[in-house]
């Protein structure tokens, strides 16, 4: 309700109205009081007479009996139920206004740019129409009902005339008609694709045609035949093995073959313990050249380190001497394709190779013969035994397909899968008195598995790590050293946590794109690397100072290795298909 309510209150000094009120209520009269001492509560005889307005501040409101239409309507409704009348749709809402809610704002919006009804749209229509108004530049009116289309002009929207000259197919409709164009060119139908003489047949006349001969045809004939046969003969079978013996006697008189560990050579290569006191090397002493490619990897004889084992990209694998007269004792000869990674057993009598023909090859360091083979049609990477004496049988190898594979030696068949990485496998190494290991990938991390255990343990991935193609472990056992891609040498603990050392990072040498082998001194006092420049580099370990720079090679220097009982002979390995000996 808006109404002015006003009220006048007056005050007066009459005494006889107060008497006639006062007999009227039937009060009875009191002696009067002394009139000094109530003066002050009396008013003033000279006051006028005054009057106060009292206001109504509530906001006009539409009252429910001045717009009384029957049934109140919500304006926040998106739709009704009953037909509301012209008055029901517009009548004032109840309620003040918000004085600063624009316009803008009061409009409903479901998005940035306003209100969007919701509506069904198939993706591939949506994808049609849009693509069709792009190369044609018409496309179906989206105001228009399907069942109101009466003609072309009023359901499309757009180049109207093209519409009606393409009929309103759109560009999937269209094409349909082209690809059968396509199809009748010169040479045949395209159900006929070995008749198809290709889009320069009509340049070719058949008189001059540039056609083989008889006798070239025939040539080519044979070479293609080879080519597949070969190509047959890879997958299916691997490659013949052979060996050749490169002394004139296998045996000496005492009936010992070159197995045997020499005890004339000045050292005592039986002995467990390692040298006291490393030092550098600074010379060249001996040059072993034999291989027409490049070296992929060197593996001294297990404890004594007496002979020396190499693999090369010639497919060749041979074994030298590296004391006395340092000769090639044996030749190895079984892969068609390079050699990737050999690795000894425990006693050295035998040793694995593999290969990117896709095959592994256990072979007798004595005789030569290959004892048998192993394939799963992958590219083995790299390839190690079990080092437990009662574990000789079992053997892993690292393959392009991302997986580990454990193959038992006396079965030939593969006895579990680690299927973890999401690379291929570059490396694995034993830790922890062979109870685990570790493996690096193209993935760019380290995973630790418990042996016969396909489920990693620990798995070490930094967003700023790079891939680790090379691994060595200390000879103390508590290290593994790690060739990054980053140009620089990574150490991690081999036990327990495998944190990464900060405190010993290798640099100052040039390795991206190539796995070069670290090697520790045996007394742990230095750590050796070679480089892309055919460098060898020597780090002193407690320090991390790059000590000492030797060019080793012509090309990259892809291995060098620390003698275990020497204290100062490095053997180094390169792509210039050479192996060196420092002293």
């Amino acid at each position: 309700m808006s109404a002015t309510v006003a009220s006048l209150v007056s005050y007066g000094s009459d005494s006889d109205s107060e008497n006639e009120s006062e007999s009227s209520s039937g009060v009875e009269k009191v002696e009067p009081v002394d009139p000094d001492a109530t003066a002050h509560l009396k008013p003033l005889k000279s006051a006028p007479t005054m009057s106060v307005a009292v206001l109504d501040l509530a906001p006009e409101v539409a009252v429910k009996e001045a717009v009384e239409t029957g049934t109140h309507l919500d304006p926040a409704l998106k739709e009704v139920t009953f037909n509301p009348t012209y008055e029901t749709m517009f009548a004032p809402e109840f309620g003040p206004m918000n004085p600063f809610k624009s316009q803008q704002m009061s409009a409903p919006r479901n998005m940035l740019s306003g209100y969007a009804e919701p509506a069904h749209l198939n993706d591939f229509m949506f994808e049609s129409q849009r693509r069709t108004f792009s190369t044609f530049g018409y496309a179906l009116d989206p105001s228009v009902e399907t069942h109101q289309v009466t003609a072309i002009t009023n359901s499309y929207i757009g180049a109207v005339d093209e519409a009606e000259k393409n009929k309103g197919l759109t560009v999937f409709e269209s094409g349909t008609k082209k690809s059968e164009k396509r199809k009748k060119i010169k040479g045949g139908d395209a159900g006929e694709i070995e008749e198809f003489l290709g889009p320069w047949a009509k340049y070719i006349d058949e008189k001059d045609g540039a056609k083989p001969s008889e006798e070239e045809q025939k040539e080519l004939d044979e070479i293609t035949a080879k080519r597949q046969k070969k190509g047959r003969n890879e997958e299916e079978a691997p490659a013949e093995e052979k060996t050749v013996l490169h002394v004139k006697e296998m045996y000496d008189y005492q009936g010992r073959s070159y197995l045997h560990v020499p005890q004339d050579v000045g050292i005592n290569l039986r002995s467990s313990e390692a040298p006291d006191k490393c030092y550098l090397p600074k010379k060249q002493i001996h040059v072993w050249s034999g291989h027409t490619k490049g070296v992929s990897a060197i593996r001294l004889f297990p404890s004594s380190g007496h002979l020396l084992l190499s693999s090369s990209m010639d497919c060749k694998i041979k074994l030298w001497e590296v004391y006395g007269e340092r000769r090639c004792v044996r030749t190895f000869i079984g892969h068609s394709k390079a050699v990737r990674d050999i690795c000894y057993n425990n006693t050295g009598t035998k040793f694995l190779s593999a290969a990117y023909d896709r095959h592994l090859k256990l072979w007798d360091t004595e005789t030569g013969q290959c004892i048998s083979r192993f394939t799963n049609r992958k590219v083995p990477y790299c390839v190690k035994f079990n080092p437990d004496e009662d574990k000789q049988n079992l053997f892993v190898a690292g393959m392009s397909d991302k997986k580990i594979v454990q193959w038992d030696i006396r079965t030939n068949e593969v006895v579990q899968e680690y299927d973890r990485h999401l690379g291929a496998v570059n490396t694995i190494t034993f830790v922890d008195e062979n109870r685990r290991f570790v493996s690096t990938s193209d993935d760019k991390s380290l995973r630790v598995w418990e042996w016969d255990i396909p489920v990693d343990f620990k798995y070490i991935a930094e967003p700023s790590m790079h891939s680790m193609p090379a691994v060595t472990l200390s000879p103390n056992g508590k290290w593994l050293a790690c060739q990054s891609m980053d140009n620089q040498i990574l150490i991690f603990g081999a036990q327990n946590r495998f944190r990464l050392n900060k405190k010993k990072v290798f640099k100052g040498h040039m390795v991206a794109g190539y796995a070069c082998q670290v090697d520790f001194s045996p007394d742990m006092s230095y750590v050796v690397s070679g480089d892309a420049d055919g460098k060898l580099n020597i780090w002193d370990w407690k320090t991390t100072k790059l000590y000492h720079r030797i060019k080793a090679h012509d090309k990259v220097c892809i291995s060098a290795l620390w003698h275990p009982h020497e204290t100062s002979k490095v053997i180094t390995c390169g792509w210039d298909g050479q192996i060196k000996l420092w002293d």
